[in-house]
């Protein structure tokens, strides 16, 4: 599972605007079917499977394939 640094680098690749820079980057991107929001983590740690899985399909909307590719 990758960790929070290659999600928050994700973001920066794939053209994602960084709106709120807290206890957390919060990422947006518009796109034509509306618009995608994520949080990353600032922790250096791995994101767990479960979650990941959320956030390739709910937040980020990319397959797996795509992530790594970037």
């Amino acid at each position: 599972m990758p960790g929070w640094k290659e999600l928050k680098r994700f973001c920066v690749k794939d053209g994602w605007e960084l709106y709120k820079n807290t206890d957390h980057y919060y990422y947006r991107k518009y796109t034509e079917t509306g618009i995608r929001m994520t949080k990353v983590s600032r922790g250096l740690g791995e994101i767990h499977a479960n979650m990941w899985r959320e956030i390739l399909k709910n937040q980020l909307q990319v397959t797996q394939e795509y992530f790594n590719n970037l």
